[in-house]
């Protein structure tokens, strides 16, 4: 058998993979829904680059009327916050924080979101524990503000210590499980 030629096609997936089978079971107005969810995530992949660009270039976006982009936008602007930051603890546990700010006693956290399911602190709070974990930080040392900006507003959370140390916990404890698995199937 002579095979053709897909090299380039190597690491990609397709829309409609026989590893995701579910669409089988479509019919035309589910394909619909589909379509639009894959075009409403290529619209959040670029907000959000943009985002990026007008923070990292110190581009206000217009306060009239409010969205939920120039309400991020402007104030990460106006925290001087970092866009796009990994916080790294391992190769199990890292994230990209779409906005963070640290200036010594305030961790900032910003999240953009631009899809309709409203959006969970605990994204924010996970990437809070990674930065106390990567920078050796106590969460009681310092003060952290959360927000999650969505539907033309944000909502805000400042956790408490305890609820940092939790999730900073069970990084750490899964992690180390993770670690001792990994030895043992390679060791």
């Amino acid at each position: 058998m002579i095979w053709n030629d897909h090299s380039r096609m190597a690491g990609q997936h397709a829309l409609f993979s026989p590893s995701q089978p579910s669409w089988l079971n479509y019919d035309e107005s589910r394909l619909a829904i589909f379509l639009n969810n894959v075009k409403a995530k290529e619209r959040g992949t670029k907000m959000h680059q943009f985002a990026q660009d007008c923070i990292e270039l110190g581009q206000w976006l217009p306060k009239k009327p409010q969205t939920t982009l120039s309400l991020y936008v402007n104030d990460a602007i106006s925290f001087d916050m970092r866009a796009e930051q990994v916080l790294f603890y391992s190769k199990y546990f890292f994230g990209t924080a779409d906005a963070i700010h640290f200036d010594g006693a305030i961790l900032r956290i910003h999240d953009l979101k631009t899809g309709t399911i409203p959006g969970k602190m605990d994204q924010l709070l996970i990437y809070d524990a990674l930065f106390c974990l990567e920078y050796g930080i106590e969460p009681k040392d310092i003060g952290h503000s959360l927000r999650i900006y969505q539907f033309d507003s944000f909502s805000e959370s400042t956790p408490s210590p305890d609820e940092i140390y939790r999730a900073m916990n069970q990084i750490e404890r899964f992690n180390e499980i993770l670690v001792l698995r990994e030895e043992n199937e390679h060791g």
